[in-house]
Parts: C-alpha cells; structure tokens; sequence
C-alpha cells in the first residue's frame, strides 16, 4: 500500500467510531492505535526472543535489565508481555485488561511515549461501546513495519491523519503540519553552499528543530545530509509542546536506531517556556513555528528570560503577545554556534515578522537584532496555497553565523512566488506545489547570490531608517466668546472643583465651596473683553488683571483649563513660547519622518521638510534607547517594494469600446424583457 492507501484505511477506523465517538475525538482512537500497531510489527520477529532473556535474567540478581532487553529486541525499546495483537484477540474477554498489560510490558522509554496519548480512558470508552474488539482487530490486518512502509511515508501517514483531524476540529490555520515540499526545499536552502563542509570523513552533524512536530522536517534534513555524505553520523534534536504528535516523533525515532539516540534527543514541553536543549548550539537549525499564535501561556516565562537581556535568548525584544514566531527565530539564533565553525538556520514564517511593528517596537527591536549582527543571508518568498490548512504567503527565512566573506554585509532577496505547479487533486486548501526542478531554482538563486529578475541584493542597513519626530509651533488665539466660556464647564479640572471624596456634611461643604469659585470663574470670563488675541502673552496679562479685580487667584491646573476651553488654533496667531521662551509644540501637527539610515538625517529634514514646512523642527528629546542618536531606529522588509512591476492601464479606447458593447447587449436584453 502507498501512503494515501494506508491513509484511507486508517481513517476508516471513523466508520466504526461515528455513533459512539464524536468527530473531534477519533484520533483519540486512530493515532495511539497506529503506533502500536507499528511497534507490535517492529518488535514482532525478536518478541520470543525478548520473553526468554527477560525470563532468564529475571531469576539474576542483575538490577537494570534494559541494556541485555534492547540488545535481544535489536531496538533501543523493547517489550516483555506475552501478548502481541494476534494475542490480544485471541482473548477477546479480557481484551481490556490484556491490552492495558501489553503497554505496561514495554520500556519504560517507550511506555513514556505511549502515556502521551492518554490511551487508558479511550481503552475503557472503546470497551463500554463494545467497539474495542472491532477496532484492534481492524488494525491488526494492516501490516506497517518500516519494511513495509519507511519512516518518511509513516510520516507523511501521520502528517495527512493529523491534517484530517484538525478540519475535522476546525483547528486554527496556524496550526499545520509542513507539507513535504516545503520540508524538502527548506532542507536543500539550509544545505546549500555547504557540500564541501558536509563531506568531510567522519564528520558528525547535529540537526534542531524547536517545534519538531511529528519530526518530519528533522528525518527529512538528515537524510539530505546523509545523500550528500552517506557515512556522515547525524544527530538530531527535537522539542514538542504537543503531546501526540510528541509520541509520533519519539517512537517514530525510536525505531531508526539500535541505540535511540535520537529518540531521547526529543523532549516535550514549550520550547518558549522551557528550553530542554539550553546550553546547547547545533550546526543545523530548522523550524516552522506556529503563524499568529498567542504565547500568552509562556508569558512569565518568556518575560523573565528577557530581563536576563543578550544572556537570555530574548534579550533582543519580545514581540507582541498575539504572535509569538519571532520568539522561535530568537530562540533558533541562540542556539547557533560563533566562530569559525558556525551554523545556518532556515526558518518559515508568515509575512507578518516582515514588516509588523514600528521603530523601537519588539519586532522591529527583533529585525534590528538579526540585521545589525549580520545573520541574515536570505529570505524567500515562497509561492501561496502551500499548506493544508492556510493559504497565505510565507518566507523562509535562511540566517547563518559564517558568512561566506563576498556575503558579508548584504542579504538575498527571493521572490519565488512564481515557483509552482498546480496540484492534481487540492489537499485542504493546499492546491499548489514546489515541484524539484522549481526547488532545485531556488537553492540555484540562493548559491549564485545575484541581482536578477527573481533577486535582489541589498546591504543590511537598506532595510533600517531613523524614525525622527517633526514638531511645529503652537499658535493660538483666545476670545471670551459666548460659545467658547461654555466650554469651561466640559472641563474636568473645572467640574472636580465641585466635587467630594468626603462623605455626609464635610462633603456638602466642600461642594457649596467648589460651586462658588467656579460662579467666581464664570464672572471672570464674562468680565474679560471680547477682542480676539493672537498672542497667548497679552490674553494671560488681561486674564490675571480680571481675575485680580475678583481677588480670586488662578491655580495653576485651573488657568489651563480657561486657556483650554478659549483658544483655537490660528496659523496667523503668535507663536506660544515656554517660560525659556522656546516655542510648544502643537502635537495635533506632529508629525514623523522615517529617514533611510544611508542618509543624514539633517540634511534629509532640509531638503523633504523644510521647504514644506518652514517652521518645523525635529524633536530632540526622542533617542533611540540602543545609539542614543536622535530618532528611533526601525527595520523592516517590504516584499512588495522590492519586486513590484509596473502594469501600465490598458488604452482609453480600448476600455470604451469594452463599455459600449456591454451596453450594447444590456440594451439587446432589455429589449429582449420588454418584448
């Protein structure tokens, strides 16, 4: 059977679940089960053997068994219950409870696994509907050892269940499995250039993947390397927040190995709330996180590392709490070796890490951080409706701490959106894919690292500007007219001087006292003359001469409100000046300027602003908290910018003539109505 056979067979399974399982709940049945069925078919040749030398090392007094028990199981798992699938069946009674046995029988690794799924309370539901005779007897006809049916096509068996399962569940569109394509382009861009390096004898590579799922893209890059240097010894590393497919990765590694090496490389947990690899640096990283997915869950965590600044792995900023893929890319680049022997890192995220965030925000902070140390040597765009479950676009970020010396300082833009083909039948909303030669284009771009129609070539700081704040003077002008003294009383500083926090008579007092002063202040206002003042100046020498008439002093807050409530803004009115006589700012004319870092920000403000402007200035106070120069610095990478191509309009005539021949048969089927 091909992988789509096996597939099939394995979600008909439903049909035996649909009237006692809701839909959201079959793979609580079909993935366990799917496992098992594969173990038992692993281990099935060696199990007697197993069972004879637990039951002779049993009557030792040897304490730890498991070393002699992988060694006969010829696996770094093994187990020692009597019972196999044909077993279980045969003692269709007590089925349950020989099942439950059958698990408890393997080692402790790979019973470790097992537990993830939960499997002990679908066993009881599945025995309670009368369906668990049925179901294992249907996985017990389908034969999937890794003769049968490799670890990749297992993979990709898990991978289309799993996808089955989220439609099934409506699940998030960040919450997708990556599909092969994808998984083996990626694989090639973090190889390329590095052949040469790969090839050496006896060399030993290590492989990391953050969000390693079902830990497809970690046997997918291993296998690429081992093509390139088929002696290579590659070790890979794996981290999985989620605990199903956390046991379809581990066991599926488990079975690769004699000794499991790679299998115990796999830990479960949030990789942002815990890092089970910390202390660690790879040669090769490679990751698809989740797009758009909140980290409010590892929020302290996350928080409290970044406070630790660059000897955390946040150090650089945090980006906003709805979206954490920035976070993996951060954590990706923390774990990447310095020096000479370095590593790359191929990355794949939606376009928001691109562009979202202003200067000084996280995610620019983030970008800054990735630019200004020289990690980034690519980015591709990657063509749409690449996955199950989402069509957006996405690029694949490729970062690397050895840059070759003509590469230093520059980054490769990809624009790769063209690179499909249509695919025969569309798998969810994946209706397109990246066949090898399209593939074998990308990674030829990526090696020649040259401007053309597909590239661009541009040093790191074209994607930084300075974010300078353009202020200009406040001008006002002041009148005591009737409908601007009403505005006093829309004032909070004037309606508090009528209030109370006391209670009972105390409070009463304090109100009758706040309503005369403010019946004090509206006599002010009607004492001041009605002329129209263009200097803030002289109406605050007229205000205080009134309110010195009225033996009321003016606080401060309160002299505020007056001039709040009785100025408009006038472009023909005095500038207002603080008590240095600098001008104020007038902040509903503020205004910004984002000033590319190749340029001199001054000399960018005297020939964009100025001119325009004549009064402006640029805000001195606004620095950047890194550089202490004026201005913020922000980066981002505008796709769009870089590759767009102009369609110029088609001719006037030909869009008339388009007009009067729909107008022509609008008028034809009129007719046509009215008879």
């Amino acid at each position: 059977m091909n992988h789509s056979e096996i597939v099939s067979f394995l979600w008909g399974v439903a049909d035996l679940l649909r009237d006692h399982f809701k839909r959201g709940k079959y793979q609580d049945v079909i993935l366990p089960l799917t496992v098992l069925r594969r173990l038992d078919c692993v281990l099935e040749p060696t199990k007697q053997k197993v069972l004879a030398r637990h039951k002779e090392l049993s009557s030792t007094d040897l304490e730890n068994l498991d070393p002699q028990l992988r060694k006969a199981s010829g696996f770094a798992f093994y187990n020692t219950s009597r019972f196999t699938f044909d077993r279980l069946l045969a003692d269709a009674p007590n089925l349950a409870a020989n099942l439950r046995n059958y698990i408890a029988g393997f080692s402790p690794n790979m019973r470790e696994v097992v537990e993830k799924f939960d499997f002990d309370n679908t066993i009881s539901k599945l025995e309670q509907s009368g369906l668990l005779f049925l179901v294992v007897e249907k996985f017990n006809t389908v034969d999937l050892h890794p003769d049968r049916l490799d670890n990749a096509t297992m993979g990709t068996v898990f991978e289309e269940l799993i996808r089955k399962f989220n439609e099934a569940l409506n699940e998030n569109p960040g919450e997708h499995f990556t599909p092969r394509d994808v998984v083996h382009l990626m694989a090639d861009v973090l190889l390329t250039g590095d052949e040469q390096r790969i090839k050496t004898k006896g060399r030993v590579v290590t492989v990391y993947d953050p969000c390693c799922g079902s830990g497809g893209m970690l046997t997918i890059t291993k296998n690429h390397i081992q093509s390139v240097n088929p002696s290579a010894d590659v070790h890979v590393f794996g981290q999985e927040v989620n605990p199903e497919t956390y046991a379809i990765c581990k066991s599926d590694l488990f079975m690769k190995s004699t000794d499991g090496r790679d299998g115990e490389n796999i830990r479960f947990g949030s990789t942002l709330r815990s890092d089970e690899h910390a202390g660690m640096t790879f040669d090769y990283l490679i990751a698809n996180p989740p797009y758009g997915k909140d980290w409010k869950g590892d929020k302290q965590a996350v928080e409290d590392e970044a406070e630790r600044g660059m000897a955390g792995r946040f150090g650089p900023g945090t980006p906003r709490i709805s979206d954490g893929q920035m976070l993996f890319l951060l954590h990706l680049v923390h774990h990447m070796k310095r020096g000479d022997s370095g590593s790359r890192t191929a990355i794949i995220m939606n376009g928001s890490p691109l562009f979202t965030g202003d200067a000084g925000s996280g995610e620019s902070e983030i970008r800054r951080y990735v630019m200004e140390e020289d990690l980034v040597e690519a980015i591709i765009a990657l063509p749409e409706q690449l996955f199950y479950n989402t069509g957006i676009a996405t690029y694949v970020w490729v970062l690397t701490t050895r840059k070759a010396a003509e590469r230093k300082g520059k980054v490769l833009l990809v624009d790769a959106t063209s690179f499909w083909t249509p695919m025969r039948k569309s798998l969810g909303d994946k209706r397109r894919e990246i066949p090898r030669e399209k593939a074998e284009e990308i990674t030829r771009l990526l090696s020649a690292f040259e401007e053309g129609e597909f590239c661009r070539v541009y040093p790191t700081t074209h994607f930084g500007f300075r974010k300078i704040t353009v202020e200009r003077p406040l001008r006002l002008n002041f009148e005591a007219s009737d409908d601007r003294k009403a505005r006093i009383r829309e004032e909070k500083t004037f309606q508090r001087l009528a209030e109370s926090k006391k209670k009972g008579p105390a409070a009463e007092k304090e109100i009758l006292e706040g309503r005369l002063i403010q019946m004090q202040i509206e006599a002010i206002l009607d004492d001041l003359p009605d002329t129209l003042f263009k200097s803030r100046k002289a109406f605050l020498k007229e205000l205080n001469s009134v309110a010195n008439r009225h033996d009321l002093k003016l606080a401060a807050p309160i002299k505020k409100a007056i001039l709040s409530a009785l100025s408009e803004q006038d472009d023909t009115a005095d500038i207002c000046r603080d008590k240095n006589g600098d001008p104020e700012p007038d902040t509903n004319l503020r205004d910004t300027e984002s000033v590319p870092l190749s340029e001199d920000k001054e000399e960018y403000f005297e020939r964009e602003v100025l001119p325009h402007v004549p009064d402006a200035w640029i805000d001195e106070s606004r620095r950047d908290t890194r550089d202490g120069d004026v201005g913020l610095v922000g980066y981002e990478i505008n796709f769009n910018r870089y590759f767009y191509k102009y369609t110029p309009p088609r001719p006037l005539e030909e869009i008339e003539a388009d007009i009067k021949k729909i107008e022509g048969e609008i008028l034809e089927l009129l007719r046509e109505v009215t008879g």
